[in-house]
Formats: structure tokens, C-alpha cells, sequence
């Protein structure tokens, strides 16, 4: 290698770790990109009934806004008034079972006796695990202030992507080779529209989801409802495990009526899942976003292990974008390219012998024509 060529090597290195430095915040302004593009597609749909660009965003930050208030106004005093009821609930609940267990093992023979297990234990076990949740919850308290301007900075960066969208992409485009600026200008449309489609998908199929919850536990007779269903539909934004992450509070809850209706709420959940993965993922997804499970599972973990929680809940749309890009740039543009040149220039040169092959074969055969006409 050249000197230019170390240069260069060393120059992507540093730019790797500056961008590996700055991953948080990278990936804050990508969440703002994303809610910028879900509002100003909306922006641009109340536009083509004649209203005007200012009058049309304004309408769908309003939107925007009154869907978070009232998320919140649904879910927080329900959920706060059934988790402070739990935590005296659930030492009773404890309790009873030990009971349960005790009388149970007084009426089993006793070489069983000594392989079912002592809740006291249980919970002597499970000490380190409280503790250790309970600091990770206080943490989370003081790192409440840090949430908060993170919300406020992707609020604020939405808020100017939204003033003039065209002006920030062209800047964007004026990044790339001017060669290059015209592709790059098409592949951000199609990221466009691929981020359209995973939002119309993941709304209609939170819609389902939360409604579907909703309806469930109200047949069962599960207090908090409403919030559970709205909690539910939220949670199915984050495939795979926030289906999971939801059960669990709705289960909470139902246990303070009866230990069959918990039972009872997993196989709801369940059910809905089962629905959801098999026939509304696969119908509505599929037109919108073509991403295999095994795909968007690993690009779950990835995100989560580097970024956190966002990063989990921004896994897919990230996804969704990075293989847009890998497969434009990566593939037609680098990969299928490489070689190409080489191959035609091969066929070329065939042709090029087979046509002198040609001719010289036409030739001679004119020559010994020629000759037995003279004879």
C-alpha cells in the first residue's frame, strides 16, 4: 500500500470510531427523520384536499400530540392505581400459595415431598434479582431528567425537518459524489415510501391488536381495560418481544381477581398473537415491507445490545432503511457492477473472433471458388 492508500485506510478508521462515539446521537436524529417523514406524509395527504403546507402540518402535529396525550391519560392512572393495589396484593397471594404448597405436602407420599419447592426459598433465591431491579429501577428514575431532553432534542429536530423538508435533503444529496447525487436522491424515495408503508402497517396492525386486547378483557371482566388494549396495540410496535413485554401487566392485574383469569389472559394473549403473526402481519406487512422474521429478530438484538431500548423499539424502521440502502448501493450498484466490465469486454472479444473466424472461413471459400471456376 501507497501513502495515499494508508491515509485513506486511516481515515475511515477515524471516522468509524467518531460515528461509533456519537451512535446515540445518531440515532436520536434518525428517530426525529422518522416522525418527521410519518408527519409530513400526512401533511402532504391533507394537502391534496387543497390545504395549505403551513395549515396542513400544524394539523398533524396537533394529531400527533393529542395520540400521545391521550396514550397517557389512558394508561398512566389506571396502571398506577393497579400497581399500588399489587404491591400488598401480591405478598398475599404469595402467602396462599405456601399454604397451598404445605398442604400439599402433607398429603403426598414423602419421597416426593423433597422435590417441590419452598416459596421461602424461592424468594430467598430471587433476593439478588430484586435488588439488583430495584437499583436498575432508581437508576432509571435519575436518568428520568436525561429521557426527558432526549424526548425534547427529537421533538425539536422534528419540528425543523418539518419547517422545509426539501431544503435538509438536499443537503443530504450534496454529501454524496456529484455522479452519485441523482441515485442517491432516488434511493431516498424509496426509503420514503418503504417507511410509509411500515407505518401504515404497524398502524393498522396496532389497531387490531389493542382493539382485539381490549374486547378480550372485557369478556373476562380484567379491570383497566381500555388501558390494557392501548398498552397491547403500543407494545406491537416492537415485534416479537413486545407482545411479551405486554402480557406480563395484564396477567399482574387479573391476578388480583382470580389466579383463572391470569390463566385465562395469557391464553387470550396468545390467541391474539397467533392471529396477528399469521394472518394480519403476513397480508398487511407483506405489500408493505418485505423482511424476513429471522431478519428483524436478529436486527433486534443487534440494536438493542449497541443502543438500548430505542434501539429496540427503532429496529425495524432501521432496518427497514439499511436494507434499502444495502441493497442499491451494496448490491446493484458495487457488487453486481464488479466484474461486469471484465465480462464484457470478454464477450466482446469473442465476438470479435468468431466474426474474424467468419470471415476468414467466407474468405477462403470465395478463393477456392474462384479457383475452380478458373479450372
Amino acid at each position: 500500500m501507497n501513502l495515499g492508500q494508508w491515509i485513506g485506510l486511516i481515515a475511515i478508521m477515524i471516522s468509524l470510531y467518531i460515528l461509533w462515539q456519537i451512535r446515540e446521537v445518531l440515532l436520536l436524529i434518525f428517530a426525529a427523520v422518522v416522525l418527521a417523514t410519518t408527519l409530513n406524509r400526512l401533511a402532504l395527504r391533507f394537502q391534496k384536499f387543497g390545504m395549505k403546507r403551513g395549515l396542513a402540518v400544524l394539523l398533524s402535529v396537533a394529531i400527533f400530540f393529542a395520540g400521545v396525550i391521550g396514550f397517557f391519560w389512558l394508561i398512566v392512572p389506571p396502571f398506577a392505581q393497579q400497581f399500588h393495589e399489587l404491591t400488598y396484593r401480591v405478598p398475599q397471594g404469595f402467602n396462599r400459595f405456601n399454604m397451598w404448597v404445605d398442604e400439599l405436602r402433607n398429603r403426598i407420599p414423602e419421597q416426593i415431598a423433597p422435590y417441590i419447592p419452598d416459596i421461602n426459598s424461592l424468594i430467598e433465591q430471587a433476593q439478588p434479582l430484586l435488588n439488583r431491579a430495584l437499583g436498575n429501577s432508581f437508576a432509571f428514575v435519575s436518568g428520568s431528567l436525561e429521557v426527558v431532553l432526549k424526548i425534547l432534542l427529537v421533538l425539536v429536530l422534528t419540528g425543523m425537518l418539518l419547517t422545509d423538508p426539501t431544503a435538509y435533503r438536499k443537503v443530504f444529496v450534496r454529501l454524496f459524489p456529484s455522479f452519485y447525487r441523482r441515485r442517491v436522491d432516488g434511493i431516498l424515495d424509496k426509503c420514503e415510501l418503504s417507511l410509509e408503508g411500515w407505518i401504515t402497517g404497524a398502524f393498522f396492525a396496532v389497531c387490531v391488536v389493542g382493539l382485539m386486547s381490549m374486547v378480550g378483557l372485557s369478556v373476562l371482566g380484567v379491570k383497566a381495560a381500555l388501558a390494557l388494549g392501548v398498552l397491547a396495540g403500543f407494545m406491537n410496535l416492537i415485534p416479537n418481544l413486545g407482545p411479551t413485554m405486554s402480557v406480563v401487566p395484564a396477567m399482574a392485574i387479573a391476578l388480583l381477581d382470580n389466579p383463572w383469569k391470569a390463566v385465562a389472559v395469557l391464553i387470550l394473549y396468545f390467541f391474539i398473537q397467533q392471529i396477528e403473526s399469521n394472518f394480519i402481519t403476513p397480508v398487511v406487512m407483506a405489500h408493505q415491507v418485505s423482511l424476513l422474521p429471522a431478519v428483524t429478530l436478529i436486527a433486534q438484538l443487534f440494536f438493542v445490545t449497541f443502543f438500548g431500548f430505542l434501539g429496540l423499539f427503532l429496529a425495524l424502521p432501521l432496518t427497514v432503511v439499511a436494507k434499502i440502502w444495502v441493497q442499491e448501493v451494496l448490491v446493484k450498484d458495487v457488487l453486481d457492477q464488479w466484474g461486469k466490465q471484465e465480462e464484457d469486454d470478454t464477450e466482446n472479444n469473442t465476438e470479435l473472433v468468431i466474426v474474424s473466424e467468419f470471415a476468414v472461413v467466407s474468405e477462403h471459400q470465395e478463393v477456392e471458388g474462384n479457383k475452380d471456376e478458373e479450372s
